[in-house]
């Protein structure tokens, strides 16, 4: 996937691959959120989409069986002010439900490449008539 990096002024900076725009921005006059907002709300969202696949089974479930009962409700993510790695995601759900949407959120490969760091290889391309 090639992505392309835009300054569009002020401390904006944004991310264009395929047909999607991801805009970040800095305090205090951010328009958008941070790079680090957006990094933290995608172990959020990765979660949710591996929780949300297991909530749809446990549904299509409930509907084949009219004993089951429960529901899992929207997703709470508490942050800490003082460092973002002591992050936490907190999924409300009936009891029995517990274990499976830990295995299913553990399935997140966001998480995951922050569990095994991918190796940054950083480099520049000279353009002729820059100066």
């Amino acid at each position: 996937m090639e992505m392309i990096i835009d300054f569009p002024g002020g401390a904006r900076v944004d991310a264009y691959f395929g047909t999607f725009t991801v805009a970040t921005d800095q305090p205090p006059l951010a328009s958008a959120p941070s790079p680090l907002e957006v990094f933290l709300s995608s172990i959020g969202t990765c979660a949710g989409i591996y929780v949300l696949g297991f909530a749809n089974s446990v549904a299509c479930l409930r509907k084949a069986s009219a004993s089951s009962s429960g529901s899992i409700t929207t997703p709470s993510p508490t942050w800490s002010r003082r460092s973002a790695w002591k992050s936490r995601f907190r999924w409300h759900s009936p009891k029995k439900y517990r274990d499976s949407l830990i295995r299913s959120a553990e399935l997140c490969a966001v998480k995951k490449h922050i569990e095994k760091p991918p190796r940054f290889d950083i480099t520049t391309k000279v353009v002729a008539g820059l100066a």
